[in-house]
Parts: C-alpha cells; structure tokens; sequence
C-alpha cells in the first residue's frame, strides 16, 4: 500500500505552497487552546490587573489577535488568509490560566495555524507580562481542539 502523495512536497521533494486556486470557499472555523501555570501570587497579580508590566489578558487578547492575522508571514507554507473573526478568552484554573483562540473565515483554506498561532502567542505574551512575577511559568498543551469546513468536514479531539 502506497502512501498518499504530501500536500507541501512536489515531485522532486522541494516544499512548496499548495495550490488552492480551484476549492470552493466555505465556512471554516478553528479552536485552539492551551495554557499557561505560574505561582499562586502571578496568577493572583493577572486576575487582580496589578502585574508590573499592565493589563497582561488584555494585552494578549490584542497579540493574539495581531497573531493570527500575521500566520502566513510567520508560517512558511501558510496561505495568507483574509479572516472574519479571532476571538481570545482566558479561563483561571487554581494554578494556570487557559487561553482559548477561535478563527474563522469564508475561504478555500482552513484556519488551524491561525487559531494555534493565535492561542501560541497570546500564552507567549501573558508568559512576557508576567516573568518579573514569575520566571518558572510553563506553556503547555496547545493544540487544536477543533476545526469544522472544507474538505475533511468537522473534527473535534472530543470525536476524533
């Protein structure tokens, strides 16, 4: 059995950005999250707004945002994609803050690098606002939980 041919690979094993010229656009949307643990009093300086550096969700709300709309600079084979919306929101857990990032658009191309980039940077951000808090700070678990469009349909980590 013959695997199938890779999507960013030509004949001669060069990468290349795949030609989406000929799909039909439709409804796509992606979610991404992951999370961030820190100490007790970092975590109590973010919800309480009193960080050294500011507003630290609210900064990185605004970078992930920045973020996803950047991908396809930063991503190598990342088609540069008009989104219709990102949202960032965060949820406090007793040691971590999670972030959760939601892209969509109406195109011939899904959104899963933009919702993961989203949620990477917004972590990465919150991680910049806060180290004079804490320097042991740990990102983790950022991953795709969702994604609906396209060709493959709807996925979810819930449903496989």
């Amino acid at each position: 059995m013959s695997k199938p041919p890779l999507s960013h690979i030509d004949a001669e094993g060069t990468a290349r950005m795949v030609d989406v010229g000929d799909k039909p656009a439709t409804k796509r949307v992606a979610i991404a999250e992951g999370r961030i643990s820190m100490s007790s009093d970092a975590l109590q300086a973010v919800r309480q707004g009193d960080a050294p550096k500011g507003d630290v969700l609210g900064t990185a709300r605004v970078a992930g945002i920045m973020a996803a709309k950047r991908t396809g600079d930063l991503i190598p084979m990342c088609h540069p994609l008009a989104l219709d919306h990102v949202d960032v929101e965060f949820a406090f857990a007793s040691d971590a803050i999670s972030v959760r990032a939601t892209a969509s658009l109406r195109g011939k191309t899904g959104v899963e690098m933009e919702a993961l980039t989203a949620a990477s940077v917004a972590l990465l951000t919150i991680y910049d606002m806060a180290k004079a808090l804490d320097k042991s700070m740990v990102i983790e678990q950022v991953m795709l939980v969702e994604k609906r469009g396209g060709k493959s349909g709807h996925w979810s980590r819930e449903n496989g």
